[in-house]
């Protein structure tokens, strides 16, 4: 635990003496204040231990009894007090049944006895001929049937919930599987009345971008135009169309470069890409020739990556490029490429610098089973390594993660339709989130503030994190064949990395205000 040194400060007495140097929160201690800082430390742990030893037997208790928990015991009140509630609600309705049985007896009975003493004039008279015993049939036919279906008593269902129903919440659960429920029922949001040309229509549109502010960018196919309808707006406002000198046709694809500040448009049938500037609309430029391209991305390093389906490929260009590199796909945080194989319904991955990919996605043929798609055109991948298709045949946007021999529906999957719950060929899934980013300004700075030597010297522990419950922070840094982590005490610094934490608190800061 300590290491001899030459005479220094005692961290408790502060006299100079033969001091001794503690790893765990690096003070010098004199033999006897070392001493009774061994003790402190050894209470503490056996603390710990003795927390540790009841939370096991508070763990076994609960394992062995599940029913005796509160929780439980308020599902059982509820279900005593429902029954309770049902009992005595049948208990009404029956004494109201059984009195209004009673009282349709008494009526029946009533008409019984009037027909009995007419029955018994006409035969001490005997005054009666066909006509008269045809009567009397019909009359006791009638009471007869009122007796055993009595026409004025039924018993009917209620709309309204009778008992108050209850719910188990767990927020363990919602963190599992808030990630795989969509709601079933959408909104539209842009478009909705019917393929036109007006600036609350659309006519084919097919790739779109989603803005901070939660602005829809839609490349608005055979309108020629591209088209932005703001978050709750009842119609669009053109950005561009083929108007003027950009002469767009048939566009199917947007994206944003946040480095140039400009729109990256797939102008399909003029092959081409194009950058567009929004603020300064006469400065178009052409990124690259020659293509027919229909879908587009672009990476976090400016990497653009566009689909060209008349050569069966795709390629990642930079800015400046005459011929692209020939890839696959989209792009993760592994360098792996995503690609909607729309002719073989399947979406595959391809890892960087590998001669083939692997299948994510369908690959069982054409069909509408959940191990199937059917046509697929947009891919999207997640935080979390999932995989969104828009499964155009099948009308529906499925997910899929990695190894899954099958994949679920999440939107859709109810038919081809113009209902809430239905698609019609969906063409791009897209995620609106709140987003935080610096500019590639910022992230030099904060690269030039780490002595990577320096920071890989540290030890994994600084000072004492977490003493006496003070916190705890860390800084983690990747690198290609290791990872590190320093953890240190909250609200301290590291001697060394005092500019490199005091940017990356701020701009923790800033990101959480920001949510």
């Amino acid at each position: 635990m300590a290491t001899a040194n030459n005479k220094a400060q005692c961290f408790v007495c502060n006299k100079e003496k033969n001091t001794y140097s503690c790893k765990g929160c690096s003070n010098e201690f004199c033999f006897p204040h070392l001493t009774e800082h061994r003790q402190r430390i050894e209470t503490q742990l056996e603390e710990i231990i003795n927390d540790h030893d009841q939370f096991q037997q508070t763990i076994i208790q609960q394992k062995q009894n599940p029913l005796d928990s509160s929780l439980i015991q308020q599902i059982n009140q509820w279900e005593a007090n429902s029954i309770h509630q049902i009992q005595q609600t049948a208990e009404e309705y029956r004494k109201t049944l059984m009195n209004l049985t009673q009282k349709s007896i008494d009526d029946v009975e009533k008409k019984f006895i009037e027909l009995s003493q007419k029955l018994k004039e006409i035969r001490e008279e005997n005054e009666f001929n066909e006509n008269d015993l045809k009567h009397f049939q019909l009359k006791l036919t009638q009471i007869t049937k009122e007796l055993l279906t009595p026409p004025s008593i039924s018993i009917e269902g209620d709309s309204q919930e009778f008992i108050k129903k209850i719910s188990v919440i767990s927020s363990f659960e919602e963190i599992q599987i808030k990630k795989n429920k969509f709601q079933q029922f959408g909104i539209t949001v842009v478009g909705g009345n019917g393929y036109g040309h007006q600036l609350n229509q659309l006519n084919f549109p097919n790739g779109i971008f989603i803005d901070n502010d939660k602005s829809v960018y839609i490349a608005d196919c055979v309108n020629h135009r591209i088209v932005k309808w703001k978050l709750n707006s009842d119609k669009g406002q053109i950005i561009v169309d083929r108007n003027g000198n950009t002469g767009l046709n048939r566009p199917t694809d947007i994206t944003f470069d946040k480095e140039n500040n400009s729109f990256i448009i797939s102008d399909s049938t003029n092959k081409r890409v194009i950058l567009y500037f929004d603020k300064n609309p006469t400065n178009q430029q052409i990124l690259i020739s020659n293509i027919k391209c229909f879908g587009l991305t672009i990476d976090k390093n400016g990497f653009i990556y566009v689909s060209d389906y008349e050569n069966h490929e795709v390629r990642r260009w930079k800015q400046g490029d005459k011929k692209g590199e020939l890839v696959a796909g989209g792009n993760d945080e592994d360098c792996s490429l995503y690609i909607s194989d729309c002719g073989n319904h399947r979406v595959m991955k391809w890892i960087k610098n590998a001669k083939e990919g692997t299948i994510v996605a369908g690959g069982n043929g054409q069909g509408n089973s959940r191990k199937q798609l059917s046509a697929p055109r947009g891919v999207i991948v997640d935080h979390l390594g999932q995989t969104y298709v828009a499964d155009r045949g099948n009308h529906r946007v499925m997910r899929w993660c990695e190894g899954d021999e099958e994949g679920e529906v999440v939107v859709g999957g109810n038919g081809q339709g113009n209902q809430s719950n239905q698609l019609n060929i969906p063409s791009e899934p897209n995620f609106a989130q709140t987003q935080y980013s610096f500019s590639s300004e910022k992230w030099k700075q904060l690269i030039s503030l780490i002595d990577s030597k320096n920071f890989q010297a540290l030890d994994d522990t600084v000072g004492c994190p977490d003493c006496a419950d003070g916190g705890a922070e860390w800084i983690q840094i990747n690198y290609s064949n290791k990872n590190k982590q320093v953890t240190f005490e909250l609200g301290k610094l590291i001697k060394g990395f005092e500019g490199l934490i005091n940017d990356l608190r701020s701009l923790r800061d800033k990101y959480v205000n920001n949510l």
